[in-house]
């Protein structure tokens, strides 16, 4: 099993979803890093959810930082997190060591680990890992935010729902971006959002689950961060959002309808403004030959609907070796596309502060903390 990701900052992940702890060790920070831990804290509480939208499993996430962290500052050591499980139910899975949860994790993981793997709660693939995940992306969120880059997303859709778009404008956007970072289910048309949560609601009643897309923003990223082929911008932060539990499509710019379009139509042309080379549309989402062009990236993530729903299913019972039926237990959610934003746009900035760190050395992670120090 592999659970490390990065070239020139790395980041580790560690536990499962029922054992003592669940952690991540991110590795290349620079020294020198002043870390706000309210700001963890507050994305931590994003990705737990509203209780009535959400799983009612309550952990409270109370991180520590173990290694790499002294006196308030990043010391260029390995910086590990370590979250500790408390509310765990594991009894609620005995049942599943045998019978496969449709769409889950689980026929996969013992086709590979020969039934060595920890089932309850999904183990290592829970969706419990991605708290530290997090925890690690809003360090680097903190990092790319000192040298002018924000991020955010909202709900685009959910059941069925649909949100409004981002704006194309570039100070509406950066308005919009920040109204999202502060809401703990994010969206711009407040109407759209009660609709969303009322299918939320229904599906719960039901015994079932929804979907949803989620539409991010990166604003403030210089042009030339990225490679082309094989380390792209989209290669990088499509490796990551995939690797989000439950993520199944990625898009850029104006993505799959792109095909639709002819050339003079998705083409970006370019113009001055302020002194600055932007382009008057954004078709390419801000990237271009794999490398950022300026311009502000966009990108959008289908989340299917949870696996883990009331109804009875069909299965296979592998010990049995026959058909069956299963009614899954335990305290699972109707919706986790709310949660994942907090997941996408940790990744999103563990990517970008990754691929910023190769194009600029890793004092760059502590150098716009500096300037300002030097104030």
């Amino acid at each position: 099993m592999k659970s490390i990701f990065g070239n020139n900052l790395t980041l580790s992940l560690f536990g499962e979803s029922h054992g003592e702890a669940i952690g991540a060790v991110l590795d290349g920070l620079a020294p020198g890093i002043p870390l706000d831990l309210d700001e963890i804290r507050l994305r931590l509480s994003q990705r737990r959810g509203a209780p009535n939208l959400s799983t009612p499993r309550r952990e409270q996430d109370d991180f520590s930082l173990v290694s790499g962290w002294f006196e308030g500052h990043t010391t260029g050591a390995p910086l590990t997190i370590l979250i500790p499980n408390a509310d765990t139910r594991s009894g609620d899975y005995r049942q599943l060591q045998a019978r496969m949860r449709p769409s889950h994790a689980d026929f996969a993981a013992r086709c590979k680990y020969h039934g060595f793997e920890d089932w309850r709660g999904g183990g290592h693939f829970s969706g419990r890992i991605t708290a530290p995940v997090v925890a690690a992306g809003t360090i680097c969120r903190q990092i790319l935010r000192s040298r002018g880059v924000t991020i955010g997303s909202h709900l685009l859709r959910c059941g069925g729902v649909a949100d409004d778009p981002f704006p194309t404008e570039e100070p509406a956007l950066q308005t919009a971006l920040e109204r999202c970072a502060a809401s703990d289910f994010p969206v711009l048309n407040e109407a759209a959002g009660e609709q969303m949560r009322r299918r939320i609601t229904r599906a719960r009643a039901a015994q079932d689950s929804v979907g949803g897309v989620l539409e991010a923003a990166v604003t403030g990223l210089e042009p030339g961060l990225g490679e082309p082929w094989f380390w792209s911008v989209e290669s990088q932060l499509s490796h990551l959002l995939f690797s989000i539990p439950g993520v199944k499509g990625v898009e850029f710019g104006a993505g799959f309808s792109i095909a639709e379009m002819t050339g003079s139509a998705a083409n970006d042309p370019f113009c001055y403004q302020g002194g600055r080379v932007r382009t008057t549309t954004n078709h390419s989402g801000g990237i271009q030959g794999g490398i950022t062009n300026g311009m502000p990236l966009i990108l959008r993530l289908a989340v299917k609907p949870t696996p883990s729903i009331g109804q009875p299913q069909r299965t296979v019972d592998l010990e049995k070796q026959e058909d069956t039926t299963l009614e899954i237990r335990g305290r699972h959610d109707p919706a986790i596309v709310h949660r994942a934003r907090a997941v996408a746009e940790a990744v999103i900035a563990f990517g970008l502060a990754d691929l910023a760190a190769g194009r600029y050395g890793t004092d760059w992670m502590a150098g716009g903390f500096l300037k300002d120090k030097q104030k």
